[in-house]
């Protein structure tokens, strides 16, 4: 067996994640994962692909919503009450409600671009693509699946090739596996952690977003390139991790130990 090394959510889809002792797992995927996101005047989803800067936004989940920071600057953000309006993010359109002009001014003025903040409601209903959910499983704002897992393992395998290297935030994972060999979860297909049991939906595929360095955005030229180099699938993708799904709900927890089924 092997264990749970490290916990993450992301409550600001592209924003800094913050570690967590333990997490529940809601419908959504781990609680408070990805509820809140940008979008331009349109609608369309914003994520560091877009804008690295946002690498730079610090985002707490908070009993009245979400307390935004970006160097010293701070801002409260409320649980918006406005009706939900139509977003895009990826193929997928959701009702997310705005949380008004006061935040939008304050990210707009610090990323240097027109945004808005929003928010998923509870009642929100985002089906994963039904090629890989069985069970009508659905997620938060996050790309497509409600977990990321990745080996600690893999990260080492990576630095061994690079000249400078990096930290595993690079790849945004929720749940951090010790114990295992590198890219050992490529061959998983169902595990147990602690009182959950979860299925293995599909390799993730990476972006550019790996090369951001997630405390200032700047871009790590080599990473990618390296990465490619041994992680490039037949389809021309690179991968790095895995996306999994579950049915119920429970608790994960930093220590719990992972049982490949």
């Amino acid at each position: 067996m092997f264990t749970l090394a490290s916990i993450h959510i992301y409550p600001l889809k592209g924003g800094r994640g913050l570690a967590r002792i333990s997490t529940a797992l809601d419908r959504f995927g781990p609680a408070g994962d990805r509820r809140w996101m940008l979008v331009d005047p349109n609608g369309q989803f914003i994520t560091q692909r877009q804008l690295p800067g946002l690498a730079r936004v610090d985002a707490v989940p908070s009993a009245r919503g979400l307390s935004l920071g970006y160097g010293d600057d701070a801002l409260e953000v409320v649980f918006p009450t406005s009706a939900p309006r139509d977003v895009a993010i990826w193929d997928d359109t959701v009702g997310a409600c705005d949380a008004g002009e006061e935040a939008a001014a304050w990210l707009s003025a610090r990323l240097e671009r027109p945004l808005r903040l929003v928010y998923l409601p509870d009642d929100a209903r985002r089906p994963v693509d039904p090629t890989y959910a069985k069970d009508g499983e659905t997620v938060s704002l996050a790309d497509g699946y409600p977990l990321l897992l990745v080996s600690a393992a893999a990260l080492d395998e990576l630095n061994a090739r690079l000249e400078a290297p990096v930290g595993l935030d690079r790849f945004r994972p929720n749940l951090v596996v010790d114990g295992c060999a590198a890219h050992a979860e490529d061959d998983w297909r169902r595990l147990r952690i602690g009182e959950m049991t979860l299925t293995v939906a599909k390799p993730c595929d990476r972006c550019t977003v790996p090369a951001f360095n997630q405390r200032t955005g700047e871009r790590h030229p080599e990473l990618l390139r390296t990465l490619g180099a041994y992680r490039r699938g037949a389809d021309r993708k690179v991968y790095f991790g895995q996306n999994l799904l579950y049915a119920g709900t429970g608790t994960l927890r930093v220590g719990d130990q992972v049982e490949v089924l």
